[in-house]
C-alpha cells in the first residue's frame, strides 16, 4: 500500500454537500453538484472557467445525455434537461421525507439512481434503474444511504455502496440485472464511511471516505493498495476527468461541521493519478 498526498485545489469553494464529479467529454467540462444548495456546477480545467445553475429542488446527481443535455436525479424523481434548457420529468415519484442521492450510468446507457431519507433511516432508500423510455425498476428496496455505483471495465461486475454498512459490495451484472451480492471491501472502524466511487481502466475501485479524510484505491481482488489523504474530513466522491482521463477529481462537504477546515467543500484534483474509464452518457 502506498500513501501519497499529491493533491491540488481545483475549485476552492464552500459547497455544503459537494458530490458527483462527472466528466463530460462533449463539452470538456467537469460536472458536479451541491446537493443541499440545489446547484449544478461546471468547471473547465483548461480555461479555469466555472458556471453554476440552481435547480428547483435538492439534486443528488447530474449526468450527460447522448446528443446533449443532462439527466438529473432530483428529490421527486428523475428529470431531463434538454440542450435548450427545457425541463421535463422522465419519472416523477415524490415521497415525503425522501431525497435523491448518488447515481451512475451503466455501460448500456441506463441510469442507476439512488435515494435516501433525509433522516437516513435504515430501509428508507432505494436503488432503481431508469431507461430513456421512462421505464423504472427498483433493484434494491432496503437501503439506508444509497451511494457509489460503478462497473468493471468489462461491465460484468457492479460495485455499490450503502454507506452505513461500511462496505463496498459487488454484484454480477448482465443485461441490466444484478445477482450474487457479496462484500468486496470493508472499511474498518475509525476510517470513515464509504461514499462515492469510481472504477479505473485497470479495474481498481477508488472510494471516497466520509469522515475519513481520504480516497482509497482497492485492487480488483479487494486489496487496499493506495490512500490519498486530504485536508478535510468529509470526502464525498471521486472521478477521473480531463482529456486523457488521468486526473482524479474529488468533491467534499462542510455540512454538519461546527468548525470546518478552510478547504471543506472544495474540489480537489490529483493529477496523473491513474487512467479512468470513459463514462457512458444516458440514452434518453
Amino acid at each position: 500500500m502506498t500513501a501519497a498526498a499529491g493533491y491540488e485545489v481545483a475549485v476552492q469553494t464552500d459547497a455544503a454537500l459537494g458530490e458527483g464529479p462527472t466528466w463530460d467529454p462533449a463539452t470538456g467540462r467537469l460536472l458536479w453538484i451541491d446537493i443541499l444548495r440545489s446547484r449544478i456546477h461546471t468547471y473547465d480545467p483548461v480555461s479555469g472557467r466555472r458556471s453554476v445553475r440552481t435547480t428547483p429542488q435538492h439534486i443528488g446527481a447530474v449526468k450527460p445525455r447522448v446528443g446533449g443535455g443532462l439527466v438529473l436525479n432530483l428529490r421527486d424523481g428523475v428529470g431531463l434537461l434538454d440542450p435548450d434548457d427545457t425541463f421535463r420529468w422522465l419519472h416523477h415519484e415524490p415521497v415525503p421525507g425522501r431525497r435523491a442521492n448518488d447515481a451512475a450510468v451503466a455501460p448500456d446507457g441506463a441510469l442507476w439512481a439512488g435515494t435516501m431519507r433525509y433522516d437516513e433511516a435504515p430501509g428508507g432508500g432505494t436503488l432503481s434503474r431508469f431507461t430513456g423510455d421512462g421505464a423504472a425498476r427498483v433493484v434494491l428496496d432496503d437501503v439506508a444511504v444509497s451511494n457509489g455505483t460503478g462497473w468493471s471495465p468489462d461491465g460484468r461486475l457492479m460495485y455499490y455502496v450503502d454507506s452505513p454498512t461500511r462496505r463496498i459490495d459487488v454484484f454480477d451484472h448482465a443485461d441490466g440485472e444484478v445477482s450474487d451480492r457479496r462484500p468486496f471491501a470493508e472499511i474498518e472502524d475509525g476510517a470513515g464511511f464509504p461514499d462515492g466511487l469510481t472504477v479505473d481502466a485497470d479495474g481498481c475501485v477508488w472510494v471516497a471516505l466520509w469522515e475519513g479524510s481520504a480516497v482509497r484505491r482497492y485492487t480488483p481482488a479487494g486489496e487496499l493498495d493506495r490512500v490519498i489523504p486530504l485536508p478535510v474530513p468529509r470526502v464525498t466522491a471521486c472521478a477521473f476527468a480531463g482529456p486523457d482521463l488521468t486526473d482524479l477529481y474529488i468533491t467534499t462537504a462542510r455540512v454538519g461541521l461546527t468548525s470546518p477546515p478552510p478547504l471543506a467543500g472544495s474540489v480537489f484534483v490529483v493529477p496523473g493519478a491513474g487512467k479512468g474509464l470513459l463514462q457512458p452518457a444516458f440514452k434518453g
